[in-house]
């Protein structure tokens, strides 16, 4: 028998400890799943779809009406519905962020609201096959296929993925967003998608029968919780261990379930606040506390198969031995953090600057940087995932092995500067010569360089220094830094010579056409990218370079760009596909 005040006791502990995440994790699987979708539905408010034209009077035009005009063979004429309320929705877009005429997010989310989106697959598909109806038939398998992928893959098994991060969360004072695809880096998401959907299949034909579906939901109950455990189990295994772990406490398990009905109501007063915010994750806790007793039961009482529930270190932490064993790299390392006198330890403790090439520094600071990496799992705060029973794809020994972490010297950042600003400019004028089929001398200076590409590629290097250990924060602050300079740099170029360099206006998500969101995206998956691979490449290379030769070279590059920026201040590059847009 399992205690129910001292379970939701201890949920209300791992509740209080990861509030933010576990509220954060939730709220995920109300969006993307079925668990706790109810919650988001008392916030949504419904959209009319019909535009208006000809004056105030609605056209009663709708994408649903586009869908039926192809759907009766109508392609024309749902072509025309498209296009109708395309013009509509823009004509009516007095929003200048969110603008719908160039760029791709444009078009995109034109397509989508529009409709015409289905009047293209149709044509692409006939375009091949050389019949509409046959195209038609086409479409709607390819969207019932797409629709059952998504449900197969994510929906029918973030359940799994939610457990896991609850029971993580009961023991470890650290859970990572990483652990949202444990079940990808150990190679068997398609194997818990596959147990996820027999169990599903076995729910809804109990469900045919008068009080099979009610019974049966609290017999599989503890499914996702075996998978979460133990992925690699079969799906019949992974029924009948749920089964047998239940008898006995499936009224128990309703027990439990109901005394969640006053929070229940309360969220239904709340307008599902109460339930996003406390309840759901609540719940969520308590049953993955319940899971623990039960699963300690069977243990006990040795049923069968309990054995495939073999995840020890999920439910205990790990000694200090057993750690140091599975982790041997932390015995030797020097914890300290080494450091530079003066001057020089200021730039490199903060912005990863070396004046010169310091070895004996780099050594002790790489020892440091790889046990900062798994410092949490060997002091018992994060869970261990070399312990898992299945062996995790370490997808991190390429950055590893690049040491993304590296400080640099001045001399490489000033190469790497004109390196990407080079880059830069061939990326501008290779797009501008396939969109418009004319080269083009892009940016204001004259010579082969787009600074603005160096100086951003720089910045992000030194300024995010401390921030290269987490790989998803440094994405959002790539885009904040990137988002500024490129505002910045607009602004201060357009205030001095009164003309545009670029000019996003008419894209969705645009702040006055300096910056756009279809181009911060560039930039911050560009920019990850040229911290954790391009960057430590290049330095690799260059350090290869004679350190005579290579500040020579910097020298000599500096003094030629320094020249071009004067005299494009006096003279800047201007004309057709530079700064005229017409």
């Amino acid at each position: 028998m399992i205690e129910r005040k001292k379970i939701k006791k201890a949920a209300k502990k791992i509740l209080k400890a990861h509030y933010s995440f576990l509220v954060i994790a939730c709220m995920i699987s109300g969006f993307i799943a079925t668990e706790f979708s109810s919650s988001f539905d008392q916030l949504s408010v419904r959209n009319d779809t019909s535009v208006e034209v000809q004056g105030s009077l609605p056209s009663q035009i709708s994408t649903s009406q586009v869908l039926e005009d192809v759907l009766q063979d109508n392609i024309e004429k749902g072509k025309e519905d498209a296009n109708i309320i395309l013009n509509e929705e823009i004509s009516e877009n007095d929003s200048q962020i969110l603008g719908r005429t160039r760029g791709v997010f444009a078009t995109v989310i034109n397509s989508l609201t529009s409709g015409s989106i289905f009047v293209s697959i149709v044509a692409a598909i006939n375009s091949m096959v050389g019949s509409e109806n046959l195209a038609i038939l086409i479409m709607i398998g390819l969207g019932l296929l797409l629709f059952f992928l998504v449900w197969f893959y994510i929906q029918n098994t973030f359940a799994v993925i939610l457990r896991r991060i609850f029971l993580e969360s009961r023991i470890y004072e650290k859970v990572s967003f990483e652990r949202f695809m444990f079940l990808s880096r150990v190679k068997r998401w398609n194997r818990a998608s596959f147990t996820m959907f027999v169990c599903y299949i076995y729910q809804t034909l109990w469900s045919l029968t008068i009080v099979g579906g009610f019974i049966k939901h609290y017999a599989y109950f503890l499914v996702p919780y075996i998978i979460a455990e133990n992925p690699d189990i079969k799906a019949n295994q992974a029924i009948s261990l749920s089964r047998k772990m239940m008898k006995g406490h499936k009224w128990e398990c309703f027990k439990i379930d109901i005394t969640f009905i006053g929070w229940t109501i309360l969220s239904s007063f709340t307008f599902g606040l109460s339930a996003i915010f406390f309840s759901n994750p609540y719940k969520m806790a308590t049953f993955s506390e319940y899971y623990v007793g039960l699963r300690q039961e069977a243990k006990n009482k040795n049923i069968e198969n309990i054995n495939l529930l073999n995840d020890t270190y999920l439910f205990e932490i790990a000694s200090e031995q057993t750690l140091k064993l599975a982790y041997p790299e932390t015995s030797n390392a020097n914890i300290e953090e080494p450091s530079l006198p003066g001057v020089r330890g200021f730039f490199a403790k903060w912005f990863g600057i070396l004046f010169k090439k310091e070895k004996d520094y780099e050594e002790k600071m790489h020892q440091v940087q790889l046990y900062e990496a798994i410092e949490d799992v060997v002091q018992g705060r994060q869970y261990p995932r070399r312990l898992f029973p299945i062996k995790e794809e370490n997808r991190s020994a390429l950055l590893s092995s690049l040491n993304p972490l590296r400080d640099y010297t001045i001399w490489s950042l000033i190469l790497m500067f004109f390196i990407f600003s080079g880059i830069g400019w061939i990326w501008e004028v290779s797009l501008h010569l396939i969109t418009d089929g004319v080269f083009v001398n892009r940016g204001a200076l004259h010579g082969p360089w787009l600074p603005i590409y160096g100086s951003g590629g720089i910045l992000i290097l030194v300024l995010l220094k401390r921030f290269r250990n987490k790989p998803m924060l440094n994405f959002f602050l790539i885009l904040l830094v990137c988002g500024i300079l490129e505002y910045t740099t607009s602004y201060v170029m357009e205030m001095n010579t009164g003309l545009k360099w670029w000019d996003y206006s008419g894209y969705f998500l645009n702040l006055n056409g300096r910056i756009c969101a279809e181009g911060l995206s560039v930039f911050g998956i560009g920019g990850m990218a040229f911290v954790y691979i391009l960057a430590p490449v290049f330095d690799n290379l260059i350090e290869k370079i004679k350190p005579i030769i290579a500040k020579i070279l910097c020298i000599v590059l500096l003094i030629v760009f320094s020249f071009d920026a004067v005299y494009s201040h006096f003279y800047p590059n201007t004309g057709e596909g530079i700064t005229d847009y017409q």
